[in-house]
Parts: C-alpha cells; structure tokens; sequence
C-alpha cells in the first residue's frame, strides 16, 4: 500500500494543480470510496476511488527513469543560485522525484520515479541496497588505500558498510582509482570516507545504484528503466533479522 496526501494524488494523476485541489477537497467536490473527503486525508491511489464532481479520478502510471548526471548540475527542482538542475534534462513528468542525491560535484547514475514506495526501499537503511562509485584520488598509496578499505572505515562513529573494492595506480602519477561498493547511501558518504583515509578526490562517478546499472546510458541523457529492473525493485526485501 502506498500512501499519500489526496491533494498530491490528484496532482499526480494530472487533475489539476495541488494548491486547487485543495480548494476542490475544500468545497466537497471530492470523494474517497463514496465519501466526501477531508483535506489532508492520505490515500492509496491505486486501491481507492477517487471523484471529482462525480468522475472516476485514474492513478498516475508509475514513471521509473535512470539518468546520467553531468558534473555541475544540482539536484533539486530549482537553486538560489540559478544554477542548472537535473530537471532541465527531464520530461515534465507531475510527482517525479530523485532517488538519494549526487553532490553537483558527482556525476553518475541517479535514478528518477513517482513510486515512493519503490524510492523508499531503494533508500531506506534496513534494505542495504548497493551501490557502487568510480573514484581517482590522491593523498595516499596504493598499499595504504588497499589497506584502509580491507579494515573498517568509521566515519562519525559508525562503520561504513563497504561490500567490496578494488584499487588501482594511475599510470605516471600518484593518484590511484578506486571501484567501491557500498550498502549505504549517507550524505555524501564516500567524499567523508576519502577525507577520513586522507585521500582528496578529483572525480566521482555512480555506475549502479540496486539492480540498475549505467551502462553505456550517454552523459545527460535518460532512459526509461526495463521491466526486469523495476521488478527487482519491487522485491527488495532488506537483509535477514
């Protein structure tokens, strides 16, 4: 079951704009399962009857996109600053939102969806989904940065959950290149992990996010996920108890 505000439903479902679907829900000109609603009351789309002057209101398809994320774009329906967002690269689509972020700074995959429930179990820690980062640094060795991520890194007192890694030099330099697998997404989780081994980072990269990888997606460009991929989505379960 996934819940929202009716307001948002019958934004999302394209009836009319949320602020005057709340002047709808206002003068009783809404009902839920033969009932007049209520403002604010949480619904389930897809499982109640929504009217509107007595018309059937349909749920909004679910709209799952996968994004390649340029540098330099902010990710965030609009900036203070007037810098570029991710939404100049994507179709008007009402309620889509991002799944986790990347700093304007990381590029890489960043998946797009109306599903919250889908959003929720792709960010939720109990679920522990991967994901996994390219990186090139410097600061350290090759042998100290394989070292480092063999232990346990903590970062503001907790362990970060590393699933795998693999390290690499740079031909004629001293940076090194890091494969990094995680089962967490805390705040620019990987950026804090390099700064505790004292690596500075000179670029990051998402490649896959669950069981959705990049691939050879183009920069700045979106495709829409495959049925394989969202229904592996819809079977996250998190790990065992």
């Amino acid at each position: 079951m996934t819940l929202m505000r009716l307001q948002r439903a019958l934004a999302r479902a394209g009836v009319t704009s949320r602020r005057k679907a709340e002047d709808l829900i206002r003068a009783a000109r809404v009902r839920v399962d033969g009932h007049v609603a209520t403002l604010g009351q949480s619904v389930d789309p897809e499982r109640q009857r929504i009217t509107v002057d007595g018309r059937a209101v349909k749920a909004a398809p679910k709209i799952w996109l996968a994004l390649n994320k340029p540098l330099g774009l902010v990710v965030s329906r609009g900036d203070p600053e007037g810098r570029r967002t991710i939404y100049d690269l994507l179709p008007k689509v009402p309620g889509l939102t991002y799944v986790g972020r990347l700093d304007v700074m990381t590029s890489g995959l960043l998946l797009l969806t109306t599903d919250g429930a889908g959003a929720h179990r792709l960010m939720h820690p109990r679920f522990a989904v991967e994901r996994t980062y390219w990186l090139r640094a410097h600061g350290a060795s090759l042998d100290a940065v394989r070292k480092a991520l063999g232990a346990r890194v903590v970062v503001e007192g907790r362990p970060v959950r590393i699933v795998a890694s693999r390290v690499r030099p740079v031909e004629g330099g001293r940076s090194v290149e890091i494969e990094l697998t995680l089962a967490e997404g805390r705040h620019r989780i990987v950026r804090r992990m390099a700064e505790v081994l004292g690596l500075k980072v000179e670029w990051l990269h998402r490649v896959s996010y669950g069981p959705v990888r990049l691939g050879r997606l183009a920069e700045g460009k979106y495709r829409p996920l495959t049925a394989l991929e969202i229904h592996a989505i819809e079977r996250l379960h998190g790990p065992a108890e």
